[in-house]
């Protein structure tokens, strides 16, 4: 089995790290990554300029772009290397409810299943990765061993969240569906040395939506969040509305 590894924030950070080492466990790995923290970017790819890639002392490969971009290369131009499975993270950070939008960790994931290839995305719950290290590599062993022993059949994208408690702390894994957090940003003015106007984009919002059976419940209650995402935007409950709003349109139009 073939697993390819990406991440959002970089070649270098420890969450990859341990996703690779636990996944050569099981498979033969290759990590294409960006070469530096790319967290947000969400699915964009790099258009504006050409994407550079090169191959790191620790056996890695670093991408001058976006986690996307990472997939489209490793698939495409190191194509001696065919992923049965793609794996992303482990992202220094929870990502769930309304942040999977904006996730480059997710993105990473949800471009492989737009290519036909079952994809997982792995975050912790917690920016520091050193405190939880046993913790995440259970729930990956686990969670990997699983796969890899019965690998899906079809295309798969699934969003892990590993609750940032010790691993004896470990309560379980959930099946969970998104929260919601609130979607508005805080704007965090300041100025550059020479005084120009300058802004930050603040933290994330509050929770509006942990109620049980939520992706945000099951890692504030101890518990691993697995969500299965789905990438199809459509409003279905509207088409009959809208269709009905439109119908004395003159460019409407039904066979």
């Amino acid at each position: 089995m073939n697993i390819l590894i990406s991440n959002d924030d970089g070649y270098l950070s420890q969450g990859i790290a341990i996703l690779a080492q636990v996944a050569a466990e099981f498979a033969n790995v290759r990590v294409v990554a960006p070469e530096r923290n790319r967290s947000g970017v969400s699915n964009s790819l790099t258009l504006e300029h050409p994407l550079r890639i090169h191959a790191a002392e620790n056996g890695f490969y670093y991408v001058s772009g976006t986690p996307t971009d990472c997939i489209h290369l490793g698939l495409h131009m190191l194509a001696d290397f065919q992923p049965d499975l793609v794996i992303s993270g482990v992202n220094h950070g929870s990502n769930m409810g309304d942040d999977t939008l904006y996730s480059g960790t997710v993105a990473a994931a949800t471009e492989a299943f737009l290519m036909g290839i079952p994809a997982v995305a792995f975050s912790l719950c917690s920016h520091q990765m050193l405190p939880y290290e046993d913790t995440v590599r259970q729930v990956c062993t686990e969670i990997l061993s699983k796969i890899c022993a019965k690998p899906p059949i079809e295309p798969i994208l699934w969003n892990v969240n590993i609750p940032a408690v010790a691993a004896e702390d470990l309560r379980g894994l959930q099946i969970t569906r998104l929260g919601r957090r609130h979607h508005a940003q805080s704007i965090e003015p300041t100025r550059s040395p020479r005084g120009d106007q300058l802004y930050w984009i603040g933290a994330a919002g509050h929770v509006l939506d942990n109620e049980k059976g939520t992706d945000f419940f099951a890692t504030e209650t101890g518990y691993v969040s697995i969500t299965p995402l789905q990438v199809d935007l459509t409003a279905h409950s509207q088409l009959d509305a809208l269709r009905t709003f439109w119908q004395d349109c003159a460019l409407h139009h039904t066979e």
